[in-house]
């Protein structure tokens, strides 16, 4: 009879072993290259507001990357020692991420790459925006105001992030269009508003009277040449901007016809990747987040696409408050 029933106590264990498996919180990671601006703010927070966070069947952490690449792969060894279940990536830097990502492999954690490129082939997928085709539709704004003719100045995002190099691609893809166009200044504001202010001021100084138009490879960095026009005395309808990401001060900048501005849905990217992630670690998983019904040309997949790209989505006078009241 002892036998009989240690035997039924193993074979109920072993029945039960893979529900609880199934039942199993996850624990999912994601370190972002820096959480200082509003973009990655509301990335992170649309996270925390998945339907499958919310319902408490997955839990997840938020990694500031501090703008540096050696920080976020500290944070990739934190996740693997603690053994997370998959990791969503927003990389620093295109190349020096990649070690992280093989890091992650090899200990058998699934990633799953987000709003930033990383050179490696070890992703799960991607989910994020064509940057080219931002690029190229922010200084085709720009140019097209300038008449494609006169003077500009380019306001880049970190050197050696996939957004600064794949933006400056379309940027350059525009302006081979306008060959009377010149650019005067090429530099580094790190999509910082204040490191862009400072920029635009010796610019004002060095080219006076000179530029006509700004391309600023993000919103924070649009927004900051604005506030040097202005501190400079001069008039910013005078002057061709924009930027990328419809952060909330660049759709009002965009209302008051001071710049112009095309969305990147930081919900859509964080929400899709997260799905995206919870399959690589469940396979049985079905996606949750609304993002596959409001896009409905990116297709699922079974989440094993290689890339899921959300589309852009120009900021105008007439969509601006539809947009803001979407923040709320």
């Amino acid at each position: 009879m002892k036998k009989l029933l240690l035997a039924l106590v193993a074979s109920a264990a072993m029945l039960s072993a893979p529900a609880m498996a199934q039942d199993k919180k996850l624990k999912i990671g994601a370190t972002t290259y820096g959480l200082n601006a509003e973009f990655m703010q509301i990335w992170s927070a649309a996270l925390k507001e998945h339907p499958a966070v919310k319902s408490g069947k997955v839990d997840v952490t938020v990694f500031d990357g501090r703008y540096d690449a050696l920080v976020q792969q500290e944070q990739f060894n934190t996740m693997i020692t603690q053994k997370f279940d998959a990791i969503i990536f927003v990389p620093m830097d295109i190349e020096a991420g990649a070690t992280a990502v093989q890091m992650a492999h090899d200990a058998g954690i699934p990633v799953v790459g987000s709003n930033a490129r990383v050179n490696s082939d070890l992703l799960t997928s991607y989910v994020g925006s064509n940057d080219v085709e931002a690029g190229e539709l922010e200084a085709k704004a720009v140019l097209d105001k300038m008449g494609c003719k006169g003077n500009l100045v380019i306001i880049e995002g970190p050197i050696g992030q996939s957004g600064q190099i794949q933006r400056l691609e379309g940027n350059e893809k525009a302006l081979a269009a306008c060959p009377d166009v010149k650019v005067l200044e090429k530099q580094t504001g790190n999509w910082s508003r204040a490191e862009a202010q400072t920029l635009m001021e010796n610019w004002l100084t060095s080219h006076p009277g000179q530029i006509n138009g700004i391309i600023g490879q993000n919103d924070e960095m649009a927004l900051g040449a604005i506030e040097a026009i202005k501190a400079a005395g001069l008039k910013v309808e005078d002057f061709a901007i924009a930027g990328v990401d419809g952060v909330t001060d660049a759709i009002n900048s965009v209302k008051r016809g001071e710049m112009a501005s095309i969305l990147q849905d930081a919900n859509a990217q964080a929400q899709g990747a997260l799905d995206v992630a919870i399959k690589a670690a469940n396979k049985d998983y079905k996606p949750e987040s609304k993002i596959w019904t409001q896009y409905p040309d990116m297709k699922w997949a079974d989440g094993a696409e290689k890339d899921y790209l959300v589309p852009w989505t120009p900021v105008t006078k007439e969509n601006a408050d539809k947009l803001l009241e979407s923040r709320n």
